[in-house]
């Protein structure tokens, strides 16, 4: 039986509070590794760009000892919400695009940027954008998804939905974002004229409590899953729903473990 999709549908980033069982919670731990390997000295001047719910943001805080951090984003309600969650007189939120950046030149120690570049119409500005707004021998530095490898949440997801549905694939983020691999990542901070570049994978555990921790997250309808999860009919969605369970490693617990990975970039600003 084909699941069939509205393949046209908007991809919606707007909800914090749907966007954080879905990604958000899965991004902190990233983050965390993310800043270890950066290892940037304290009392920094911050940037984070498409800073969403502020799982980065507010692990620089906790973490980097920051001198202050400056959140961009383009969602109303994610800056909305980012304000709420980060009673830290040092960050501050604004909303903003990540290609046309709302800061002055060479402002910052340090630009970084989580799981946002793929969803960027022209990465080469966005990252042109955070150099601009990095001081000589500042960093600039980010990470996404490895959507077509251990990004295993969203690959069980997309693998189950084509195998009922193959035009679902034309929303597969493994195959609509090849920037996801770190030779596209290189070569991208080498263009844009970055130096001492360099590359790594992170990986973290999801691990969920039952088949419905899973699932719930993608009835939120924040990003292109969950987007296409809720354009489907109820009886589609139930369809869709015991495919992927029925292929899922659901331990004799019915805890399900999963590998979360992200390629990280970073390159300095001579």
């Amino acid at each position: 039986m084909a699941v069939q999709g509205d393949q046209k549908r908007a991809e919606v980033w707007a909800s914090g509070a749907a966007y954080e069982p879905y990604v958000g919670r899965w991004s902190r731990p990233v983050a965390r590794e993310f800043l270890a390997w950066l290892a940037i000295q304290p009392q920094g001047c911050w940037l984070d760009v498409g800073c969403g719910t502020g799982a980065l943001t507010q692990t620089i805080l906790e973490v980097a000892d920051p001198a202050e951090v400056k959140g961009v984003d383009r969602s109303e309600g994610f800056v909305e919400y980012v304000r709420q969650q980060t009673p830290d007189s040092r960050a501050s939120f604004e909303v903003g695009d990540a290609q046309l950046l709302p800061v002055g030149d060479r402002r910052y120690d340090v630009a970084v940027s989580g799981l946002v570049l793929n969803f960027v119409p022209q990465p080469e500005r966005m990252v042109a954008e955070m150099k601009r707004a990095v001081r000589t021998n500042g960093r600039v530095a980010l990470y996404v998804w490895d959507y077509a490898g251990r990004m295993e949440l969203m690959r069980h997801f997309w693998d189950a939905a084509a195998a009922l549905d193959p035009a679902s694939g034309e929303l597969d983020e493994g195959r609509r974002f090849p920037i996801c691999k770190p030779e596209a990542l290189l070569e991208l901070f080498h263009s844009t004229g970055l130096k001492n570049v360099e590359t790594c994978a992170i990986d973290v555990p999801t691990r969920f409590r039952d088949f419905d921790d899973y699932w719930t997250p993608f009835l939120g309808a924040q990003g292109p899953a969950p987007g296409y999860v809720m354009s489907l009919t109820e009886e589609r969605r139930a369809v869709l729903r015991d495919h992927i369970r029925a292929r899922l490693p659901i331990r004799p617990d019915g805890s399900i473990q999963l590998i979360a990975r992200a390629w990280a970039v970073h390159g300095s600003v001579s």
